[in-house]
């Protein structure tokens, strides 16, 4: 089992607060957030910026992962997250973290067996896709109960945000 951690302190309250975020490897070291940096385009970081980088790394790394599993030795893999803040009653709820990727595999044949699957979690939602020779099929659930989620509105993005899909 592997155990990372990081830290935050915020001193003050509420708008005139000001933050600082650090991880035990030093990749953040008393990083500045506040409420500028999350709700305006202020200087730092916020929660969710955090969140869509984190999300990102680790689809990312599972692809090359199931990438190298399926004999792939080379290449690249980019990906972007971003995630959405909506307001929800007194507070904030994360509602969607959408991943836009582009890969380079030397050698793969984009006609061949449908690509990896990945589950995330932010949410009681888990998304799952395949590429069949019928097209796309995405699968919305719970993640509490596996049931499937009925009336799900997912939308296939193109790098520009551009719906291809609905």
């Amino acid at each position: 089992m592997t155990v990372n951690s990081g830290s935050a302190r915020y001193e003050g309250f509420g708008k005139d607060g000001k933050g600082h975020i650090w991880t035990a490897r030093g990749a953040l070291d008393a990083q500045p957030y506040g409420f500028a940096s999350r709700f305006e385009d202020g200087p730092g970081t916020n929660p969710e910026e955090l969140i869509a980088a984190a999300h990102a790394s680790c689809f990312t790394m599972a692809l090359s992962f199931a990438l190298a599993r399926a004999g792939f030795s080379d290449g690249q893999i980019d990906t972007k997250a971003d995630v959405t803040l909506d307001k929800d009653g007194d507070g904030f709820t994360v509602t969607k973290s959408a991943l836009t990727l582009t890969a380079r595999v030397p050698g793969a044949d984009v006609y061949a067996d449908p690509g990896a699957t990945q589950w995330f979690v932010l949410s009681d939602l888990g998304i799952a896709t395949m590429l069949g020779t019928d097209g796309l099929h995405v699968t919305v659930r719970h993640l509490s109960d596996a049931g499937a989620v009925a009336g799900a509105r997912v939308d296939l993005l193109s790098r520009a945000n551009a719906v291809l899909a609905e």
